[in-house]
């Protein structure tokens, strides 16, 4: 595997979608991208109940036991508490330029959208804004309320990538993972990084423009 130097942080917070970010952060690993992790209190309680995975409430375990499922290479992957405030993620002249919150909460999306900062999460998605670089959020809520869509708007105006985890179906599911993986592939299109998860449009079996029934999807 070749070691990329890019650093990404990734938050799990508690939103319904727990395989989402699972999946994501293997594929981060495997692309050798140096993770910075947060996982909040909320989060472990859905990865337990969707994911059937215990992630140890120390930062210090959960670094260790994440290390040892997905065999990453030392230091490619640090799990940092919620009040960590010396972590890198927290300093604009440190964090690095990219950040990925999948799932995300409503919650910490209203808390982004006012720059609360309260916790590390908050702190991390404000400094990615400051600084100007790429924050990508992936809320899962049904339906969404005014409030919600004022939030997801306003952070889509500072330039916030909004990807609600709503998969695709035109590449023809079989099963969950294929919906996961659609929505895994696109974040990584978004981060720049290289997938093959599933075949894009009008490739490996999709319809193509010159289908006469592809306007019919609109």
């Amino acid at each position: 595997m070749g070691v990329s130097m890019q650093d990404i942080t990734l938050a799990f917070t508690g939103a319904s979608g727990a395989p989402y970010g699972w999946r994501l952060l293997e594929l981060l690993l495997v692309q050798g991208v140096r993770v910075h992790l947060l996982i909040s209190s909320a989060a472990r309680v859905v990865f337990a109940t969707e994911h059937n995975i215990k992630l140890a409430g120390a930062p210090d375990k959960c670094t260790e036991q994440l290390q040892t499922q997905f065999n990453c290479a030392p230091g490619q992957l640090t799990v940092y508490g919620k009040d960590d405030w010396f972590s890198p993620v927290a300093s604009g002249s440190a964090a690095p330029k990219q950040m990925v919150i999948c799932p995300c909460s409503t919650g910490t999306v209203s808390a982004i959208a006012c720059g609360a900062s309260d916790n590390l999460i908050e702190r991390a998605a404000d400094v990615v804004i400051k600084e100007g670089g790429k924050l990508i959020l992936v809320p899962r809520e049904s339906p969404l309320s005014a409030i919600h869509l004022e939030n997801l708007l306003k952070l889509a105006r500072l330039g916030v990538t909004i990807m609600p985890a709503a998969p695709g179906f035109y590449h023809q599911p079989k099963q969950i993972s294929d919906l996961v993986d659609f929505m895994v592939a696109r974040i990584l299109d978004q981060l720049g990084l290289q997938q093959q998860l599933t075949a894009r449009w009008g490739y490996g079996g999709e319809r193509d423009n010159n289908d006469s029934t592809a306007g019919e999807r609109e």
